[in-house]
């Protein structure tokens, strides 16, 4: 695992426009779910 954190850091290194897509993508993800749950009600 720390062989690919290391590839993964050297990557985002290397490109650092793709920090802010990967970044971007996990708020939407986060909005995603929030409003997912707030509407969602119970399950049963």
């Amino acid at each position: 695992m720390t062989q690919s954190n290391e590839s993964l850091t050297a990557y985002l290194a290397e490109n650092p426009r793709m920090a802010g897509v990967l970044f971007t993508i996990c708020l939407l993800l986060t909005q995603t779910g929030n409003a997912a749950a707030a509407h969602g009600g119970t399950v049963g």
